[in-house]
This record gives structure tokens, sequence and C-alpha cells, in this order.
């Protein structure tokens, strides 16, 4: 998190995070879209079901650590950035989620008592 003196981290844009999550599979259709590649051209190359590789690239699916390598040798773009991507997705949809948003607020409201 960035800070500056007599400034609120929250009021800083680089500590903002989207009101929306985007799935990787969204910047992974990007990529092959610009490298005129089909989703059974990709599948194909990556020897993986077309039906599993569209749900990941419309976000039913992550992008696992399989698929990761397998995009990196198909794309040449590193398999960190894909699980790195979908793990700040996850964590974005997470902190989205009111089930959890409830248990934090109870588990912040205890530790606040025994402060």
């Amino acid at each position: 998190m960035i800070t500056y003196k007599n400034i609120e981290p929250t009021k800083i844009a680089n500590n903002l995070s989207s009101s929306f999550a985007i799935h990787p599979g969204e910047l992974i259709k990007d990529e092959i879209d610009s490298r005129n590649i089909t989703q059974k051209q990709l599948a194909e190359k990556m020897n993986v079901s077309y039906t599993v590789l569209n749900e990941v690239l419309n976000g039913k699916r992550p992008v696992n650590t399989e698929y990761a390598i397998l995009l990196q040798e198909v794309l040449g773009i590193d398999a960190k950035i894909w699980l790195r991507l979908q793990i700040e997705y996850n964590l974005q949809v997470a902190k989205q989620d009111e089930k959890l948003i409830k248990k934090l607020n109870r588990i912040r409201d205890c530790a606040a008592v025994l402060l």
C-alpha cells in the first residue's frame, strides 16, 4: 500500500481496487484476438478440450497452474502472470462476498473487544 504524509491511504489512486473483478480469461481472450488466434486453435495448440478452455475464457473456471503453464508455452507470457491475475480476481471476488464481509465484521468486533 502506498502512503503519503497527511493523505489517507484510501484516497490514493494506486490503493484503490476496481468496482468489478476482471477474470483473467477476459485478458486471454484479448490476447488471442490481437494475435488472430481462435479459441479452437488455442485449444488445439494447448492440447486441451475446447469446451473447458472456453469456460476458462468466459470466467466460469479459474486459470489453474496447468493452464497457466500451457498458456506460457503457447503465448510466451509467463505463467506467473496468469496465476497472479487469477489470485487478484479471487481476492476481489471474495472481498465483495456478503457472507465473508459479515464474518469479517464479526471477527473485527470480537477482536476489538479483546483489545
